[in-house]
């Protein structure tokens, strides 16, 4: 239960420190967006902060598309690497008011909405389209709204991160959970990120994102799991011997957006920004997905072996652990089933 407590502590802060913003709401607006007149706002500044490298499909597709969609009005200023905010503080940082984009994953909402342990589960996406209709269907409605009313942040569209495989510097071949006993995998520090590196089978070890290339050089680690393209982009490949192909996630994350921002914008600017949001999500989408189909040749080329292991006895064991945990007792009546339900 330990894990729920720090959770509605964190939240506690979090909805306490928008709270106590809301007196200056009206004045921080008007110094985000000037007047309510386009032809006569200021330039509003749009700084997004995430450990994703520039070359991230997602970072990519923000500025190719996002960032000249709204440049009437907006100035999108994004930090990468972490370079900005240290992860997992950017919710925090827009709920302040110091910060107005993110991209955030289930797992990080999870820390101050048990109910989003549900988009952590592993195995619960088919796909980077089911993705998509899960997020557009409706049945997440309160959910963002609580998001938004309690936090501030307004989750604009799900981005598509890739299919999670398990990436190792040891050479023993992976075919069951079982031999994952004593491998240290890296996953982020949050609860949910945790649990499912233990329902994988693995020690999961936290480490911020920035940290994994040199754990993985010194042996610190013995893994991580990302998808295939974030592996090459921050050439984890050069540190390890084997990817095994487990796909134990469809990971996902959300383009997180200031509501306080959100509401000082115009009707119109507003269908621009959610706009723009949704076609560079689709943008990025579409390459991650050829990128995907590419990449375990490459990675062979460099030397490493990729393969895939027993993908049911993977399921079996990581299903189970997840429907008698903690987390499942937080997921909304008859959810899961709706989510399997989307076609």
């Amino acid at each position: 239960m330990t894990h729920h407590i720090v959770r509605r502590r964190f939240a506690g802060a979090a909805i306490g420190a928008v709270a106590s913003l809301a007196m200056l709401a009206g004045m921080s607006g008007a110094m985000l967006v000037g007047t309510s007149s386009p032809a006569l706002a200021d330039q509003i500044v749009l700084r997004l902060s995430s450990p994703a490298t520039p070359t991230d499909q997602r970072a990519v597709a923000l500025t190719e598309v996002f960032a000249p969609a709204v440049a009437d009005f907006a100035s999108f200023e994004p930090h990468w690497n972490a370079s900005l905010f240290r992860q997992g503080t950017e919710l925090e940082a827009i709920a302040r008011g110091n910060l107005e984009m993110s991209i955030t994953s289930p797992q990080e909402l999870a820390t101050i909405f048990p109910e989003w342990s549900i988009f952590t589960a592993g195995y619960l996406h088919r796909d980077a389209d089911h993705q998509v209709k899960v997020f557009e269907s409706g049945i997440m409605d309160e959910m963002k709204e609580r998001v938004e009313d309690e936090l501030g942040v307004k989750l604009l569209t799900v981005m598509y991160l890739g299919r999670r495989q398990v990436n190792l510097r040891t050479e023993d071949r992976i075919e069951t959970p079982d031999d994952l006993a004593g491998i240290n995998l890296r996953m982020p520090g949050t609860d949910a990120w945790l649990f499912l590196g233990s329902a994988l089978g693995a020690n999961p070890t936290p480490l911020a994102f920035t940290e994994v290339y040199t754990a993985l050089q010194t042996g610190a680690v013995d893994g991580q799991d990302n998808p295939l393209p974030t592996v090459r982009d921050s050439k984890f490949y050069e540190v390890t011997r084997q990817i095994v192909l487990t796909s134990h996630l469809v990971d996902l994350n959300y383009l997180a957006f200031s509501k306080r921002v959100w509401d000082e914008l115009t009707e119109e600017q507003q269908g621009i920004v959610q706009a723009a949001a949704d076609e560079a999500a689709e943008l990025g989408r579409q390459r991650q997905l050829a990128l995907e189909d590419e990449l375990a040749d490459y990675f062979e080329e460099q030397g490493l072996e990729v393969y895939e292991p027993d993908i049911e006895a993977f399921r079996t064991r990581v299903q189970e652990a997840y429907l008698a945990s903690e987390f499942a007792a937080d997921w909304p009546d008859g959810m899961l089933e709706q989510i399997n339900a989307i076609e």
